[in-house]
């Protein structure tokens, strides 16, 4: 074994306990050559980085996404690690040391000088370097991910990766190749630990909502408009519905049976769209989709998403219908027309006009003036607040003030426009962006403390002479930014806009109380990334507590608030915080905020101002993390599984029950009671002819004619939905089972509880107690996959019960992969499953028959296919 080239390196201070947890479970982890961690801002990541590579003691790479956040490792090394200075330390790359530190960027372009790329790989082997830490690893896509996963594959290095956020938001893809050069998930540090241990501070997000203009408005309700008139239009176009009739599913399904059944939702577009025309559809064209009788088909309504869904597969199949080129073209011109299609994508919804104009709506300037001016209400002094967002828009730089109210666009100079005219107190307001500087006069002195005037020049800003840009020379741009965040630390800038590409990732000030993201391009990383600078705890500051403000603008034509609002929904998944309701739990996920599921233009007022309202009480915020902290100690996985009826759980359960036992209990009494003296009196001659049993059929009969068919349908709609929570149950000990018996879960088997919950508007959650992390993934990925709407599984399963089939309630669900991939491991999942849930079947999708299954399958979801029926989340237990 090789001598450790760092064995004389020492962290000078003690190690936290969540730290300490980590480096001790690191030995385990590192066996297979990757250790992979996730740790929130403010863990310490860059120092538990260097520990790791110093265990390792091995010639190491250590690469960054920044300058700054490179220069931060080896400050750390030489403070942290070493009472001397550590001289065996490079920071180029073209002449390595013992320990090396460089950037992505700079090992690209090293990558792109080779045209023989063995020399590139040949070149870390003779220079001994057999360790490479990725900093920040979720940067890691495309050329980065090439040049780095190349050098892995060309020899035996040990990884180590750091990160905040996993790129769980990038194509499916890309987020394979992080994982194949990353490896598994091996720990995580968590929030709540590093809260408990006072290195970030109690915080709480907060969404802040906004009404577009009536401008935008119009716009959204025209083109809502125009796009129903087009649907009707299509419905009475007798060419369209020809070209439909004509079509090779609808003309011969026999003989298209492979294409149909490897696209069973374009063939239901059809059927739906001519149904909708009160067309006549022969059953044996439906019978294809795997129905057997023509009673047990129930063709949906036609809806926008499957309009959306026709039209497109039109297009996609154009190159199949050269006789109707023409037409097609005619089609596409016409979706073009109405910005229905584009990029050959159908779009009914208009997420690239209606949303872009959305994201940045206006109404966020006015958004962004009553947070600072409500927060600046009640923190006085003490405010410290950032806004960041995405573009500059240089443009409104000599608005006056005016036509500050006519600036439409969102942006560093339209936000420090608004902030300069509706704040009392000028000098504390400031601009810090790659390209743009302003401060308040007032302040130049303190800024040429520390700096050399001949570094910069000042102009007076034309519209406000109280403001100078500054300008610098190209080589003060880090000095630059050190000077104005020394000015924000000491509390002289208390107000300071920037754009998140310079103080997103690496800035570091930790006197940020107030933070507001008006930022909508860039991902949860990004989002995740920008969120963690304010939650940074304060030395000298005990009691500091962070508000984060996010923004949206409300679609008033949608139930749920529109796409800006679900997109900041999908960020809140990276983001882990304490709820917003009165029983507290910490979690990621939009539901902790405790926010209306449907948000009208009316509700938006008073939604904002119980947001301001909880948002000044920052002493709840400690008060309910010390509370959420101390009911777990660790986190897990968790599967949330949403209730799909119109109406609230309670309310539908009960109907569904009411329902089922009305008709056997009730109008049987009131059957009895009013109509059969009646029965009796008009039937006596039959009693007195026939007999008591003939009597007796009769009214047996009669009951049946009366209400039979109500009970049946009651009976069959409890036993499909009324259960699910039960189901689930069942169906979590089958996978825990499956995978217990497979050994993918090692850990002792009484150490674990699967836990399953009936929340009180009808959403069941499940999760799994005692077992280690990747055991919890394995199990909620599992289970998962078998409550999502089925696609293309291998294997099928389902209820093998007379009853089931003769009600026509056969409800099927996919076995998940990692059963699924071999019938020996299918069989041993379809023997727990039958043990829970009753005897079953497994179907094989991979022959025609199994195709047929599959669809019918399909079919059952296939209404719901576009929502979502499940959330995985994390949750502080």
């Amino acid at each position: 074994m090789k001598n450790n080239l760092f064995k004389d390196l020492q962290f000078i201070f003690p190690w936290r306990s969540y730290q300490k947890d980590l480096l001790t479970n690191f030995s385990t982890h590192i066996s297979d050559d990757h250790f992979h961690v996730i740790a929130p801002p403010g863990s310490g990541k860059t120092v538990l980085g260097l520990e790791i590579v110093k265990r390792i003691g091995k010639k190491t790479l250590v690469l960054a996404p920044t300058l700054t956040i490179r220069n931060q490792w080896e400050e750390r090394l030489q403070n942290f690690f070493t009472k001397e200075h550590f001289e065996s330390v490079s920071f180029d790359i073209k002449s390595l040391s013992n320990i090396n530190f460089s950037t992505y960027q700079s090992l690209h372009s090293f990558y792109k000088t080779f045209n023989n790329k063995d020399a590139y790989y040949t070149y870390f082997k003779d220079n001994g370097i057999e360790t490479i830490v990725l900093d920040e690893a979720h940067h890691l896509k495309s050329e980065w991910w090439k040049c780095l996963y190349e050098l892995k594959q060309s020899s035996l290095y040990t990884v180590v990766a750091l990160t905040a956020t996993p790129p769980y938001d990038s194509e499916r893809t890309e987020l394979t190749k992080y994982f194949q050069l990353c490896g598994e998930i091996d720990d995580e540090i968590a929030t709540p630990d590093l809260v408990k241990e006072g290195n970030l501070c109690p915080h709480q997000d907060y969404v802040y909502l906004s009404k577009p203009s009536d401008i935008e408005i119009n716009y959204i309700v025209n083109f809502r408009r125009k796009i129903a008139e087009f649907i009707d239009e299509l419905k009475h176009d007798q060419e369209f519905k020809q070209f439909i009739y004509n079509h090779r599913f609808y003309k011969d399904p026999t003989e298209n049976i492979d294409e149909l059944y490897a696209n069973p939702e374009f063939f239901s577009a059809i059927i739906i769209f001519l149904k909708s025309c009160n067309e006549i559809i022969p059953f044996e064209k439906i019978s294809i989709l795997g129905f057997e009788k023509e009673d047990e088909v129930e063709i949906p309504r036609l809806t926008n998403t499957w309009t959306e869904l026709l039209l497109q597969h039109i297009i996609n199949d154009k190159l199949n219908l050269p006789e109707y080129e023409h037409y097609i073209i005619t089609l596409e011109k016409k979706l073009k027309k109405l910005n229905i299609l584009d990029h050959n994508k159908v779009n009914f919804i208009g997420n690239n006009r209606i949303y872009k104009s959305l994201f940045s709506s206006p109404s966020k300037l006015k958004s962004i003036v009553k947070i600072i001016n409500y927060e600046y209400s009640h923190l006085g002094n003490k405010l410290q607040s950032v806004i960041l967002t995405d573009y500059i828009r240089n443009e409104f730089i000599n608005t006056s003030e005016k036509d500050i109210k006519n600036i439409n666009k969102l942006g560093v100079v339209p936000i420090f426009q608004n902030l300069r005219i509706s704040i009392d107190n000028k000098n504390i307001l400031a601009v810090l962006s790659g390209s743009l500087v302003i401060i308040h006069a007032s302040l130049l002195g303190e800024f040429y403390l520390n700096e050399n005037t001949d570094y910069y020049t000042t102009k007076a800003l034309e519209c406000d002479s109280e403001y100078v840009i500054i300008s610098g020379k190209s080589n003060t741009k880090s000095r630059m930014v050190a000077a104005i965040t020394h000015l924000f630390e000491i509390g002289k800038i208390k107000i300071l806009v920037g754009t998140k590409s310079l103080l997103g990732e690496g800035w570091d000030a930790p006197s940020i109380n107030t933070l507001v993201l008006a930022s909508f391009v860039g991902s949860f990383v990004t989002s995740n990334q920008m969120r963690g600078r304010a939650i940074r705890s304060q030395i000298n500051n005990p009691s500091k507590t962070g508000n984060i403000w996010h923004l949206a603008c409300i679609d008033p034509t949608i139930e749920d608030g529109g796409r800006d609002l679900e997109i900041l929904k999908r960020r809140f998944d990276a983001f882990l915080g304490i709820s917003n309701t009165e029983d507290v739990f910490i979690s990621n996920g939009f539901d902790r905020l405790g926010l209306p599921k449907t948000i009208t233009l009316e509700e938006v007022d008073s939604i904002n101002k119980q947001t301001l309202k909880s948002s000044s009480n920052r002493h709840n915020t400690t008060k309910n993390w010390e509370k959420a902290i101390f009911k777990g100690n660790k986190l897990g996985r968790e599967l949330k599984h949403f209730f799909e009826g119109k109406k609230q759980y309670p309310v539908q359960k009960k109907i569904y029950y009411n329902d089922a036992v009305k008709y056997a209990l009730v109008e049987l009494t009131i059957t009895l009671s009013i109509f059969l003296p009646e029965f009796l009196l008009k039937n006596l001659h039959v009693l007195l002819n026939k007999g008591i049993v003939y009597f007796i059929y009769s009214i047996l009969a009669f009951l049946g004619l009366n209400f039979g068919v109500k009970t049946y349908n009651a009976i069959k709609l409890y036993l499909q939905f009324g259960m699910i929570h039960k189901d689930i149950e069942k169906i979590a000990h089958a996978i825990f089972e499956t995978l217990y018996e497979l050994q993918h879960i090692t850990t002792e088997k009484s150490n674990i509880e699967i836990i399953v919950t009936l929340l009180p508007q009808g959403d069941v959650t499940c999760s799994i107690k005692g077992a280690n992390q990747i055991e919890s993934n394995l199990f909620i990925n599992a289970l998962n996959e078998i409550l999502q709407p089925i696609e293309n599984p291998r294997y099928l399963i389902a209820k093998n019960i007379w009853y089931r089939k003769k009600l026509s309630i056969q409800n099927y669900f996919p076995v998940p992969k990692i059963f699924g991939d071999k019938k020996e491991r299918c069989l041993i999942f379809l023997k727990h499953w039958s043990h829970q849930m009753g005897k079953s079947k497994i179907y094989y999708t991979r022959n025609l028959e199994g195709r047929k299954i599959l669809v019918k399958a399909r079919l059952f979801h296939i209404s719901g296919a576009k929502k979502q029926v499940t959330k995985k989340s994390i949750i502080w237990k």
